[in-house]
């Protein structure tokens, strides 16, 4: 074979082994900016990375009023989880959630093994929002608590939002679990759009494109 086949052929492998798609959001607490939070989703066939990174400060007459950090690595094979290794950092609180695909016995099964060692099923998903499949769940794994929660996912039909200042068509959905009230948004080919959470308190959480 001639050199620069070879060469070809090298090349070919790289673009194809390892593609990347990102998500960057400015993320706002009633309408006020409070930090971002980053997703990264590294794509090699079935084979997929997500990495998560978030940053947000609640500040009350110039003083941090509430502080949270967040970083994940989750492993996925096809649209279930085999890894996950989380920190989540909550005001003076971290939790660490870790767990892993474990194939050791006849029966596959991920096994939770922070905060709390569990088994929890042999296709587990998180809230992983840029996944489309997540909508046709009924229980996902919390990545900053570790909590394996029922939940319900319900489509609104048509929507229009402002994506990065311009009117965008989309379809809405809401994701309600224990404590949670999540809409999500996200355009006719299933790309993640935007996001909004209402807390328990009654605070709006807004995720907006950068």
């Amino acid at each position: 074979m001639k050199l620069w086949h070879l060469s070809g052929l090298a090349l070919a492998l790289v673009c194809h082994a390892a593609q990347a798609q990102e998500w960057q959001f400015n993320v706002f607490l009633d309408e006020k900016p409070i930090g971002q939070h980053r997703f990264v989703l590294e794509d090699n066939g079935a084979q997929r990375t997500l990495t998560s990174e978030a940053s947000f400060d609640v500040k009350f007459l110039f003083v941090n009023a509430y502080r949270y950090r967040h970083n994940a690595r989750e492993q996925w094979n096809g649209n279930c989880l085999s890894a996950i290794d989380a920190k989540t950092e909550e005001n003076r609180e971290t939790t660490i959630v870790k767990g892993v695909l474990d194939k050791s016995t006849d029966k596959t099964a991920f096994v939770l093994q922070s905060p709390k060692l569990r088994t929890l099923g042999e296709c587990v998903m998180t809230f992983a929002y840029w996944n489309p499949a997540m909508l046709k769940q009924t229980r996902l794994l919390n990545p900053q608590t570790g909590e394996y929660l029922d939940a319900r996912i319900t489509a609104l039909g048509k929507d229009s939002i402002q994506v990065r200042g311009e009117a965008t068509d989309a379809e809405r959905y809401r994701l309600e679990a224990p404590k949670l009230k999540i809409d999500l948004w996200y355009s006719a080919d299933q790309q993640w759009l935007a996001l909004r959470s209402t807390t328990p308190e009654g605070y709006i959480i807004n995720y907006r494109l950068r």
